[in-house]
């Protein structure tokens, strides 16, 4: 998604995306990677304006992903959905050999060069933030028994629930000599 910055004006300019998410090479390589599954199409909404001497651009993005519970392995469907606001500014002209202060403002802008502004990148970082690191079917998901394998969510396993923990097992005949 780009835009010409010679159109951006004080008054905000909409754009609506909606493509597939192997529009997007960054999301295809979490996707190859088994991180995921795009199963709906990234849709963006960005809001885009001038403000003071840089460019504002608030967004949306959603798409749903299915994912693998890392409890009990049930494949399951996921919503993201974020909202961002990014701030750009002009380039800097010519290489910098000292040292500069940064302002506040130039730490939470990225700057941009040339006659047009590419958003795809900041679409990608906002989608790649959302997938869940550790994906949960539901927050009170039981998973595996450890010992027979059988799903908790399901059904209760008939395994022998020992208290004796395996920890430390290598010290139950740790004896010290005084």
């Amino acid at each position: 998604m780009k835009l010409q910055v010679g159109a951006i004006k004080e008054k905000a300019t909409s754009l609506v995306s909606e493509e597939p998410a192997e529009a997007y090479p960054a999301l295809l390589a979490v996707q190859e990677a088994g991180e995921c599954r795009f199963v709906a199409p990234v849709t963006a909404r960005l809001s885009v304006g001038k403000e003071y001497d840089h460019i504002r651009a608030h967004g949306e993005v959603s798409t749903t992903v299915a994912l693998v519970c890392s409890r009990c392995l049930v494949d399951f469907t996921q919503e993201l959905h974020t909202s961002f606001t990014i701030f750009y500014s002009p380039a800097s002209v010519g290489p910098q050999d000292e040292e500069v202060e940064l302002s506040e403002e130039d730490l939470v802008s990225i700057p941009y060069e040339g006659d047009e502004i590419d958003f795809t990148p900041e679409i990608v970082a906002q989608l790649i933030t959302e997938i869940p690191y550790k994906p949960l079917c539901r927050e009170e998901c039981k998973g595996l028994c450890a010992s027979c394998g059988v799903d908790l969510n399901v059904t209760e396993c008939t395994c022998e629930k020992d208290a004796f923990s395996l920890k430390f097992s290598a010290l139950k005949d740790f004896k010290v000599d005084k």
